[in-house]
């Protein structure tokens, strides 16, 4: 139907669709039997998506987890700041200008396991139930590791190694009026537990 002008209303144009035998973009997906988050059939899963973050476009999604059910897992990662002798003999004395260079760094730590998803843009927003996060001073620096524990849809993998990175970068933060040159690396998962892949632990080198 016209109105006046001849100009035709936007009610009038949605009608004429539904009328036409078209239905909306995603009516037709679904109708397909395509999943509206994924876009791939029920047929297709993701075998032939070795990358879960992707769909089969190659566009980047949040893995739906909705049907999972919640269990326990767990993480640990670990890294290492790579100090000089200065700040080695500092942090041994407590004599650090800006303090408890561990406390501040182990509170970091627990902070950056609860803001991974916050940080990761397609991370999950999952409980975290248990994080331990743990400094020791080495000749050479300064040794992170970081446990986190979760009764949830999806690991921690993620928020394990967040931890250990805010942690080792608190620690950089604390240290860096003694000497710039201190350095974060070996950044890596140790082990994992529980969820649809189960354990897994680094090979020893």
């Amino acid at each position: 139907m016209s109105h006046a002008g001849g100009m035709t209303s936007a009610r009038d144009e949605t009608a004429a669709a539904r009328t036409d035998g078209q239905a909306a973009p995603g009516v037709q997906a679904v109708q397909a039997g395509q999943s509206p988050l994924t876009g791939q059939t029920a047929q297709a899963g993701q075998a032939d998506q070795p990358f879960t973050h992707l769909n089969t476009a190659g566009q980047a999604r949040m893995v739906d987890v909705t049907e999972k059910q919640p269990t326990v897992r767990s993480a640990t990662a670990a890294g290492f700041v790579f100090c000089g002798p200065l700040v080695v003999a500092a942090l041994r004395d407590g004599t650090t200008p800006k303090g408890d260079v561990l406390a501040v760094a182990r509170i970091a730590g627990i902070q950056g396991a609860k803001k991974c998803a916050d940080l990761l843009p397609l991370a999950h927003v999952i409980g975290v139930h248990g994080a331990a996060v743990d400094l020791t001073i080495e000749d050479t620096g300064v040794r992170v590791a970081a446990t986190i524990r979760t009764a949830d849809r999806t690991g921690v993998e993620m928020e394990a190694l967040t931890a250990v990175s805010i942690a080792a970068l608190a620690v950089v933060d604390m240290v860096k009026g003694l000497d710039k040159s201190v350095s974060v690396g070996d950044i890596r998962l140790i082990s994992k537990t529980g969820g649809k892949s189960g354990d897994w632990l680094r090979p020893s080198k």
